[in-house]
This record gives structure tokens, C-alpha cells and sequence, in this order.
């Protein structure tokens, strides 16, 4: 892990041990772990981050990233039918971002983006 990013990672965790209620601290902390391979973590502060925000398009995205990252991928479909139904809109980006790499080629998925915008 680079230097900067070990302390980046420090910071925030010192940070959420004082502000564990602070749904942007939370968010950080999430994707600095992800970010470093610390996928369990960044899984866990996700969870929490829908928790505290359920309406939250990108935290729900975000989970469902993280899910995908564990192989999990139903439970990651389901994130992100909740996203959508949130408002995320980037369609684009989740038929593209290798967080959701497990899930090309899961039929359920690749049904699901034709549904979404058959252009995708």
C-alpha cells in the first residue's frame, strides 16, 4: 500500500473511531479499503453506509460493488435494482466498472442493462 495511502487510511480510521455516525466519514472509509484490497472492510463500512443513508443511489450502488467484489452475485443484482429504483442513472459506467466484473456474462445482469437502456 503507498505511504499516502496508508496514512489516508490511518486518518479516516482514527476519524470514524470518534464520528461512527458521520455517513461521509463512513463513505471514505469505504472506499479506501476497497480501493486497497480490504474488501471484507470496505463491504462492512458499505452495509453501514446504506444503513444510515437507504435512499442513497450511490450507497446502494456501492454495495452492491462490493458484493460483486465477493462474488456475491445476486445479492449484488439486488443492490443494484435498488440504486436504480433510487435514481442512479449511469448506466454506461455499471455495464464498465470492474468493481461489477463478476457479473458479465451473469444473464441476470446483462438482462437487466437491456431492460435498462437496450443502447448499453
Amino acid at each position: 500500500m503507498p505511504e499516502d495511502t496508508r496514512f489516508e487510511l490511518q486518518f479516516f480510521e482514527s476519524l470514524y473511531a470518534r464520528e461512527k455516525k458521520d455517513h461521509r466519514v463512513v463513505e471514505i472509509l469505504g472506499h479506501l479499503y476497497t480501493q486497497n484490497g480490504k474488501i471484507d472492510e470496505g463491504l462492512r463500512m458499505d452495509r453501514r453506509l446504506v444503513r444510515m443513508r437507504p435512499e442513497d443511489p450511490l450507497a446502494n450502488y456501492n454495495l452492491a460493488c462490493s458484493l460483486a467484489l465477493k462474488g456475491r452475485r445476486r445479492e449484488a443484482l439486488q443492490c443494484l435494482r435498488q440504486a436504480v429504483d433510487l435514481g442512479y442513472r449511469d448506466f454506461g459506467w455499471m455495464k464498465k466498472d470492474t468493481d461489477l466484473k463478476s457479473l458479465h456474462g451473469y444473464e441476470p445482469f446483462e438482462d437487466f442493462l437491456l431492460q435498462l437502456n437496450p443502447e448499453v
